[in-house]
């Protein structure tokens, strides 16, 4: 993400800002392609709450044949969008529970205090359940080579092979049965 890109998002939000109540931003895209580093470099700039779609991932008794076979299935839309979505717009506080994959549990409730930014990143943001609460809708992109680098710094060899083998052939269809990049408004 260059300065011009981050200069272009900017503006974007200071012109929602100035016209809406509440903004809701999406950060869409590939895995390692820097969704949750966007996320953090928008809230140094402003005050925001940020929302993560990996604490949304399908708990162990969700996950039945037929919602695996779903495209974007592996995510739990429906709580995300109950605990989160409602929330913000209620214009109330609230709190969500999000889920710690590793420990196969949910963590202790989230207060979140309302905000007139709200982020939401993470893959499946987009889920069609999701986008239209929307205000703008950013797409990032990466190429396999930095990809497979980043996802090695992060999460190393045996977990790459998960991404390669699971998670990134899923976020691939999901991007194109559901046009993802395509109903996004900024794509970097």
């Amino acid at each position: 993400m260059n300065k011009k890109n981050l200069s272009d998002i900017y503006k974007n939000i200071d012109d929602l800002l100035k016209r809406k109540e509440k903004v809701i931003v999406a950060i869409e895209g590939n895995s390692a392609a820097g969704k949750s580093t966007l996320a953090y470099l928008i809230s140094y700039v402003y005050d925001c709450n940020i929302f993560h779609m990996d604490d949304y991932f399908l708990r162990p008794e969700l996950k039945t044949q037929e919602r695996m076979q779903e495209v974007g299935g592996n995510v739990d839309y429906v709580r995300f969008k109950d605990e989160v979505v409602t929330g913000i717009n209620s214009r109330n506080s609230f709190s969500y529970r999000p889920y710690d994959c590793k420990q196969m549990k949910l963590k202790e409730p989230i207060l979140v205090e309302p905000k007139k930014l709200n982020i939401i990143e993470g893959s499946y943001s987009m889920h069609p359940t999701l986008a239209n609460n929307y205000d703008l809708k950013i797409f990032l992109q990466i190429g396999k080579k930095e990809q497979k680098t980043r996802i090695l710094k992060r999460n190393g060899e045996l977990m790459y092979q998960r991404y390669i083998e699971e998670w990134i052939p899923k976020e691939n269809s999901y991007f194109l049965e559901f046009n993802i990049k395509e109903k996004c408004d900024m794509v970097f």
